[in-house]
């Protein structure tokens, strides 16, 4: 069906009352106000990249309805025809592939985003139309909120969602930054085990993989943990019955939420680094005690997921010791300074919540959490918001992802009592199962290893598939070969052609701007490089017109490795630092290693 004639409103009356439908060029009605409250006036309603609008249930107006994106508005759904329905079942597809697997439909509003209202038996009847559209397509519905209007007619919200028929569950990944003592294995720890702290951080236990961690209370290493949500909400964590185990939480969930904890003391920052570049988390969760306030290690968080074009949101903990408006304030400047224009929102509310979370706020919104793990106030919140949140990476590009060559970036290695050698990391492009010949490398001498995978895992949980995107274990063939394995390798498609074989380099080029330096850059300067999952000091050997680079200056720069060869493609996003010196960059040429130079 072509996809103009999914929005064709030239149909047969059948119960279905709405308005004409108009193009706008900006997505934006001009009695529309900003969507949430502190938004200036010159943000826009519409963000073109994304197509997220903001919706609010204050004003009386909605942004008129978006041709793309995941959001569809009816004014009322009753007695379709059959031919009509199959056109609603249609357009809903569309929706939901438009939102990677969820949709959000706004009933009893009109296309222009008026807010009309139904009374009482019709809401029902459309609602009960909208369920049964979503059976006919294998998802579920749930009503995320309700608003009165004109007395006793009602607007309803509701989440559409469909777990992809290739997947089990939808998975959003959330890294945990912070300063250290600011709470984040804390929160993570109540949020998954269902349990409040006791304010003396019992609840933290549980996400500490190593002795010195519980001795010191401090994370040095990236731990990840899973909540999970039925179709209609519900949190399924280890508190969901006596028994829980993670495999049971990824089977009994639609919507899975990954949190990487990650380290907050400054001498882990290269580990923390290394896991925002290597894992590509969704979203990052920036977690700031109300008593400590927005240290240099949060700012330097805050930073380095700016410098990543990552969207994120903040939690403000231990509410129940300090009062958060010091910290909320300083949240403020901070986010509206020239450097950052963000716009800061402080949710209160669910309705709140779901304005700010259900894939519909702007990227410049950073929504902002005020929780006590002890007293469980504002966790609800959190949550819910958790709940609402999408994935990011659009359905056409997992697709076209997935059609390429497998790209599986190791960023941890275990090693398993008679299992041997496990990878962890995360699977870039194309789709991994097992028994899957694949190549490892590179090796000193830049060359690849043949390797067969063995086992799969996702979740703490057994699997034959991944798919670009995904994170993972893998285990390889008991008693097969393997070289010495580090974090930064990669796992390539074993094409078995020669001609086509991969090769590590020493030497690439990237163009790259310099986000902070207290002077400049000259050639010869040596820093931390991190693409993807490599983690490595190069010297930058060159640079392309010009003797130095200082901030805010762009270039073209040639890096060498020190220590050994890596696999770099072009197009790849550079992040290099060396304490407060900071820049990013994309990779535009490698040179690779000639294999005749290593022959021995």
């Amino acid at each position: 069906m072509d996809l103009i004639s999914l929005f064709d409103r030239n149909q047969p009356d059948d119960g279905f009352d709405e308005e004409p439908y108009t193009r706008h060029k900006s997505g934006m009605d001009s009695n529309a106000n900003s969507g949430l409250s502190g938004s200036s006036s010159s943000e826009s309603e519409l963000d073109g990249k994304n197509n997220r609008i903001i919706i609010d249930f204050d004003q009386d107006m909605l942004p008129p309805e978006p041709q793309l994106g995941n959001i569809e508005y009816k004014l009322k759904l009753i007695n379709p025809s059959k031919q009509r329905f199959e056109h609603l079942v249609t357009q809903m597809k569309w929706r939901l592939r438009e939102g990677h697997g969820e949709a959000i439909y706004e009933i009893g509003v009109s296309d222009s985003g008026h807010l009309h209202g139904l009374n009482e038996k019709d809401m029902n009847a459309s609602l009960c139309t909208l369920k049964q559209m979503a059976h006919k397509l294998g998802a579920s519905t749930s009503v995320l909120r309700r608003k009165y209007v004109a007395g006793r007619r009602s607007v309803s919200e509701v989440l559409v969602r469909k777990i992809p028929d290739d997947q089990h569950n939808i998975e959003v990944r959330v890294a945990v930054l912070g300063g250290a003592d600011a709470g984040k294995s804390t929160l993570l720890g109540v949020l998954t085990q269902g349990e409040f702290d006791n304010g003396r951080g019992r609840a933290r236990l549980n996400m500490f993989r190593h002795m010195h961690e519980i001795q010191s209370g401090r994370t040095s290493c990236i731990s990840h943990e899973t909540l999970g949500f039925d179709t209609q909400g519900n949190i399924i964590n280890y508190k969901y019955n006596e028994m829980m185990t993670a495999e049971e939480i990824s089977d009994r969930s639609t919507k899975l939420v990954t949190f990487m904890d990650l380290a907050g003391h400054r001498r882990y920052m290269r580990t923390t680094v290394q896991a925002l570049s290597g894992y590509s988390p969704h979203y990052a969760m920036l977690v700031v005690s109300a008593g400590g306030g927005f240290n240099g290690t949060s700012q330097e968080h805050l930073s380095i997921v700016r410098a990543l074009d990552m969207p994120f949101f903040v939690v403000i903990t231990k509410t129940d010791i300090t009062s958060p408006d010091q910290t909320i304030q300083e949240l403020k400047n901070l986010l509206t300074s020239i450097g950052c224009r963000k716009v800061p929102f402080v949710v209160t509310n669910t309705d709140e919540v779901i304005s700010a979370g259900s894939n519909q706020f702007s990227e410049n919104i950073v929504p902002i959490f005020c929780v006590s793990n002890v007293t469980g106030s504002g966790l609800n919140l959190v949550t819910r918001f958790l709940y609402v949140l999408s994935p990011g990476i659009s359905n056409s590009e997992k697709e076209r992802l997935e059609q390429e060559s497998c790209e599986f970036h190791i960023d941890e290695i275990f090693r398993v009592s008679e299992v041997g050698p496990v990878v962890g990391g995360l699977l870039v492009k194309g789709v991994l199962t097992e028994n899957m010949p694949m190549k490892i490398g590179p090796l000193q001498c830049g060359s690849f290893h043949s390797v067969t995978v063995h086992t799969i895992h996702r979740n703490k949980a057994p699997c034959r598939v991944v798919r670009a995107g995904q994170s993972a274990s893998l285990s390889f063939t008991p008693n097969q070969q393997l070289p010495a394995l580090r974090s930064g390798m990669v796992l390539l498609t074993d094409s078995g052609n020669t001609d086509d074989e991969p090769y590590g380099t020493l030497f690439f080029q990237a163009k790259v701007s310099v986000l902070f330096h207290a002077t400049a850059i000259y050639v010869g300067f040596q820093t931390t490089v991190h693409i993807g999952s490599i983690r490595q000091t190069a010297i930058i050997r060159g640079i392309m017109g010009g003797e130095k680079i200082e901030t805010n200056d762009s270039a073209s720069v040639m890096f060498q490795f020190v220590g050994h060869p890596e696999y770099v493609r072009t197009g790849m996003r550079v992040l290099f630092r060396e304490g407060s010196n900071k820049g990013i960059g994309v990779v535009t040429q490698v040179f690779p290693l000639n294999k005749s130079l290593f022959s021995y």
